[in-house]
């Protein structure tokens, strides 16, 4: 099980390709905050909900100063599709090795009805612009988490 992030802790840098095949790093956005949101699957109902709400939200919270990028294990290919069928704005980058899922503390032992499984932990971190982790927030819920989020941030 891999350790779980604290506000104050340096977010993990990470550098991964994006469904285009560019890759995407944590650093490309210093000096501006970023939402990481982990999701386990492209093209499933859950993160597809999650996925729509930020593309909904997009605006403001880039307003705000927010970038948002959305990590899977999926292969580029996949996330291009899933952001095609979805007209998906948010940055959406793969993780096939789930090295960075697991320094973020997003990948471990889950209840997935009732049985203990090993996959993706729907996470959400807040990265500030100096790359300190602001909010954690793990086992996240698709439906309403991105309210959540604005209204946890003040937004």
């Amino acid at each position: 099980m891999s350790e779980r992030l604290q506000p104050g802790d340096t977010a993990p840098a990470f550098t991964l390709p994006d469904a285009d095949g560019n890759d995407v790093s944590l650093a490309d956005h210093k000096g501006r905050k970023v939402i990481v949101y982990f999701y386990p699957r492209a093209l499933t109902p859950g993160c597809t909900k999650q996925a729509c709400d930020f593309t909904d939200n997009l605006d403001l919270l880039a307003t705000a100063g927010y970038d948002v990028i959305g990590v899977s294990p999926d292969k580029p290919e996949k996330l291009a599709k899933f952001r095609d069928e979805e007209n998906l704005k948010v940055t959406l980058v793969g993780d096939p090795d789930k090295k960075t899922l697991e320094a973020y503390g997003a990948f471990g032992e889950k209840k997935n009805y009732g049985k203990t499984v090993e996959g993706v932990i729907r996470s959400t971190i807040v990265v500030d612009e100096n790359g300190k982790v602001e909010h954690a927030f793990y086992n996240v819920r698709a439906t309403g988490h991105v309210a959540k989020i604005i209204k946890d941030l003040g937004i």
